[in-house]
């Protein structure tokens, strides 16, 4: 289902994705999905150097598909499927993470083996929606995650103080995390305080006090926290990722977000993960727009350089 053409200065060839194919498995043969996921090769969560690389690609179906400026930049699946075939190529890239539709593309493409799979577990906040911190679990259940075969999952916990939405998220996810815990499987949550501006926009808060607090409510949800991870980001001040990180013992990765739509902000983010992947919790990056997408168009250079920071 793939040809290859040219991607990057590096001579590293982005496969092209035969869109028709995939169609065609998906209206004649359906089944194929779960039959490529009961033959996809696995691995351990972790390798020998105890670190992980993670591509994320769960943004489209909160409807979030702008990157920068650039308002749809998700939105044509081909293209975020190259994309996401030429980041997982790459050496020291250990896995994905999306949602259910994304996912099932990579397994008919074949390029899951040996990588580690996310699904994303809740979707309903949809971005901009009256809704957003109503965030129900409408994507990955655990016992899909345990049906297909993945090996972990991913929910976003964003709490403001303010909206009663916050509290069904946090029931929810708390029994998210029960549910994956039954199962021995991780889950990765992400955790914001997060506040609507006067535009009505939801927005996250970055310093440190916000991300500390909210280390450490998501460390104590559910009945274990013994297969819980967390998705953090780096603070307003990178200076400050040393004390936020020791509100918990649990391991971390940071996640990249949104960083901007320029160069010279890509090598502010690589030099912000630099310094907090240093911290003992630490343990890898999740990033997804601003390697997918780079304001250079390479994606094998972008992600090439963000491995190397491990």
């Amino acid at each position: 289902m793939t040809g290859t053409h040219q991607e990057g200065g590096d001579g590293a060839r982005r496969p092209r994705v035969d869109l028709s194919a995939l169609v065609r498995a998906r209206t004649h043969h359906p089944e194929a999905i779960a039959e490529a996921a009961a033959r996809r090769a696995r691995r351990p969560l972790l390798r020998e150097n105890g670190r992980l690389m993670i591509v994320a690609a769960d943004h489209p179906a909160r409807g979030a598909l702008g990157v920068g400026d650039r308002g749809l930049a998700m939105a044509n699946r081909a293209d975020l499927l190259e994309r996401l075939c030429l980041a997982l190529s790459r050496p020291g890239v250990d896995g994905v993470l999306a949602t259910a539709d994304i996912l099932d593309d990579l397994l008919l493409l074949g390029v899951l083996d040996h990588k580690v799979v996310l699904g994303s577990m809740n979707r309903g906040g949809l971005q901009g929606a009256s809704f957003e911190l109503d965030d129900r679990f409408t994507g990955h259940r655990p016992e899909d995650i345990q049906r297909l075969g993945f090996d972990a999952g991913k929910l976003l916990l964003r709490v403001d103080y303010d909206d009663p939405g916050s509290l069904t998220t946090l029931e929810s996810a708390a029994r998210a995390i029960d549910g994956m815990a039954a199962r021995r499987l991780p889950v990765f949550v992400e955790p914001f305080i997060s506040r609507r501006g006067p535009d009505g926009r939801l927005r996250n808060d970055l310093s440190a006090e916000a991300v500390t607090r909210s280390i450490a409510i998501a460390s104590g949800l559910g009945g274990t926290s013994a297969y819980t991870w967390l998705k953090v980001p780096v603070t307003e001040n990178p200076d400050d990722m040393a004390r936020v990180m020791e509100t918990s013992t649990l391991p971390a990765v940071l996640l990249g977000g949104d960083i901007g739509d320029s160069p010279e902000d890509q090598d502010a983010a690589y030099e912000k993960w630099r310094g907090a992947l240093q911290l003992p919790t630490v343990r890898g990056l999740v990033v997804g727009r601003s390697l997918l997408y780079p304001a250079d168009g390479d994606v094998a250079a972008a992600v090439d350089t963000a491995t190397g920071l491990l």
